[in-house]
C-alpha cells in the first residue's frame, strides 16, 4: 500500500488487481473507472495523448511530472473528447502558463467525465508495469475520501482486459466525411488545403486528427470511412490510395471485419499505407499474427531502425499489441525494428506500394523524424498514375 506524499486527506484511489493501493489527490471528474494501466514517457502532449482514440480502455500514468502546466486548447484535441479512461500524475496540475491555453486541465477533464489522480510515485508505477506487465485497475475520485477498497480491488480483478476486445467500433466515425484541414503552422494555425489533390480513402479505426492533417498537407483529398467499411464501399470512392488508421483494442478482434476488407483492397494495385492498428490489420490480412505485449510502447522517444537505410528515427509510439515478425509470409519484408526490444515496427510487400509502420509519424505529440512516410505514400500514388 502506498500513500501520496501530502498532508491532505486522500480524495482519489488507484486499486490494482493484485491488491496494491495508491492514494492521492483527485482532480477532474468524480466517480470510478475500470481499465488497463499503462505508462507514457512523453515530456509534452498530455492533451493529445488523452484524446488519442488508441488509449480507449486504458488509464495513462505520465512519468513526466509537469502535467497540466500548459493548460489545454481545442486546437490540440486529437478527437472531440478524451478517450483514455483516466490519468495518473506525480504532481497536482498547476495553473497553466501558455498563451494558447483556453482552460486548465482539471476543469477540462471534469467537463468530459475523465478522472485524474495526483501525488503518486509514477516512477514506481512505471517500474512495476515494466516488470509485471500492464495491470488491471480501478480508479476512483471522491472529494469526501470514502472508498470501498475491497469493492475496487474486486472490480479491477473482474476487468476482462483488452485481449479479444474490439474497441475500434466504439471510437470510429458514425458516417463518412471529408477532411481538408492541414497541419498547424505559424502564424495562421490550421488552414484548409486548396486545389485538386489525390483521392485517398482513410479507414477510421480510431484516427487521430493530426494524421488526417498530414495526409492533407501531403496533397491528399481525404474521405474518411468507418472501421466497418467493406472493400466495395472503399473502392466505390475510386481512390488513388487507401490509408489504414491507428486505433485501440485487440487487432485480431477488429480483424474479424477489417481483414476481409483489406484483402479486397490488396487484390487491386492501389497504394496502401497503415499506421499502428492499421499496420497490425495489414499484417493480419497478409497472413501474419499479432501478440499482446508485456507493457507495450507508449512515449515520444522510441528509437526505430530503418532496415533498408540503417537510419535511426526517434518516434512516437502507443501500442500494447505487436506484429510477430516471425510469422510474416514470403514476399513481405520487415522494414523497421524497435531498438528498445527488437519488436516489429514496419512491414512492406516486396515490389508493391503497400507498407505500414507501428509508430506514429504524425508526431502529435512527438518528434518529426518520420513525416517522410506520408510523402512516400503520395509518391507511390503519383508513380502509379504516371
Amino acid at each position: 500500500m502506498s500513500a501520496a506524499n501530502t498532508s491532505e486527506k486522500p480524495t482519489a484511489c488507484l486499486a490494482l488487481a493484485d491488491g496494491t493501493i495508491f492514494y492521492g489527490i483527485g482532480f477532474g471528474a468524480r466517480g470510478e473507472t475500470i481499465a488497463e494501466l499503462c505508462f507514457n514517457t512523453a515530456m509534452t502532449g498530455y492533451q493529445e495523448i488523452m484524446t488519442d482514440p488508441s488509449y480507449a480502455g486504458q488509464v495513462v500514468t505520465f512519468t513526466f511530472p509537469h502535467i497540466g502546466n500548459t493548460g489545454v486548447t481545442p486546437e490540440d484535441d486529437e478527437t472531440s473528447d478524451p478517450v483514455a479512461c483516466g490519468m495518473v500524475v506525480k504532481w497536482d496540475p498547476t495553473e497553466p502558463s501558455n498563451w494558447r491555453a483556453t482552460d486548465e486541465l482539471g476543469a477540462w477533464l471534469e467537463k468530459r467525465g475523465r478522472i485524474g489522480i495526483g501525488g503518486l510515485d509514477t516512477r514506481r508505477l512505471a517500474r512495476s508495469i515494466r516488470q509485471q506487465g500492464a495491470p488491471h485497475v480501478a480508479l476512483a475520485h471522491d472529494p469526501d475520501g470514502n472508498f470501498d477498497i475491497e469493492a475496487l480491488v474486486a472490480k479491477a480483478r473482474g476487468f476482462s482486459g483488452l485481449v479479444g476486445l474490439d474497441l475500434a467500433k466504439e471510437v470510429t466515425c458514425a458516417q463518412s466525411y471529408q477532411w481538408d484541414e492541414m497541419r498547424w503552422a505559424w502564424p495562421d494555425g490550421f488552414k484548409k488545403r486548396a486545389g485538386k489533390g489525390h483521392k485517398v480513402v482513410a479507414v477510421d479505426f480510431g484516427a487521430k486528427r493530426n494524421i488526417l492533417r498530414c495526409l492533407a498537407s501531403a496533397g491528399c483529398d481525404v474521405t474518411v470511412l468507418p472501421a466497418t467499411a467493406t472493400a466495395e464501399e472503399v473502392l466505390s470512392h475510386n481512390p488513388a490510395g487507401v490509408f489504414l488508421s491507428n486505433g485501440p483494442g485487440d487487432p485480431e478482434a477488429t480483424g474479424a471485419y477489417a481483414v476481409p476488407m483489406i484483402k479486397g483492397i490488396l487484390e487491386t494495385e492501389l497504394p496502401v499505407f497503415g499506421i499502428c492498428l492499421g499496420h497490425q490489420m495489414l499484417a493480419l490480412a497478409l497472413g501474419a499474427k499479432t501478440i499482446k505485449m508485456n507493457h507495450g510502447h507508449h512515449g515520444a522517444n522510441h528509437p526505430v531502425k530503418d532496415k533498408d537505410t540503417n537510419k535511426v528515427e526517434i518516434t512516437s509510439m502507443n501500442h500494447g499489441f505487436a506484429v510477430d515478425a516471425q510469422t510474416l509470409p514470403e514476399g513481405v519484408k520487415e522494414t523497421h525494428v524497435s531498438l528498445f526490444d527488437g519488436s516489429n515496427c514496419g512491414i512492406a510487400i516486396e515490389d508493391r506500394p503497400v507498407f505500414s509502420v507501428q509508430y506514429h509519424p504524425e508526431a502529435s505529440p512527438g518528434p518529426q523524424d518520420s513525416y517522410y512516410l506520408f510523402e512516400r505514400f503520395v509518391q507511390a500514388i503519383e508513380d502509379r498514375a504516371s
